[in-house]
């Protein structure tokens, strides 16, 4: 009888509870340290000098990318898409915390998020677009 009543006890403390999914946490950590950004995609490797034009760098730091841009809403920068990995660049890239230098020639803008889109401006006169000021040229 105990058993009974235990086992009915059990299942009717049991039986109104529901099954919560489990919940997954991915922290991305603090943003790679390259001379001249990084890639906006998954794995966030350094990105080759040349590939982010000057917009993406206020006073010479860059503005981030992907879950680390903090430039201003609405930004589209130029970026040279022949050093895409996505698009066959197969050449080399900085290792983190190397040292940057200068020039640039830009054909696609791109959003902090990857998404190209209009700048508003043109890559061959390449300029720090509205709020953002700068350059990528070390001083």
């Amino acid at each position: 009888m105990k058993t009974l009543i235990f086992g009915a006890i059990s299942f009717v403390l049991f039986a109104g509870s529901t099954a919560v999914p489990a919940q997954i946490t991915v922290g991305i950590g603090v943003a790679p340290v390259c001379p001249y950004g990084y890639y906006d995609f998954a794995p966030y490797n350094c990105s080759p000098y040349g590939y982010y034009g000057p917009d993406w760098f206020n006073g010479g730091l860059f503005i981030g990318a992907g879950p680390w841009y903090h430039g201003r809403a609405g930004f589209y920068g130029h970026v040279d898409n022949r050093y895409d990995p996505r698009n066959g660049y197969r050449g080399p890239t900085p290792e983190r915390g190397a040292r940057p230098f200068n020039h640039f020639q830009g054909n696609e803008a791109r959003d902090g998020r990857g998404n190209v889109g209009p700048a508003n401006h043109e890559g061959t006169r390449e300029h720090s677009a509205g709020v953002q000021r700068g350059s990528s040229h070390p001083r």
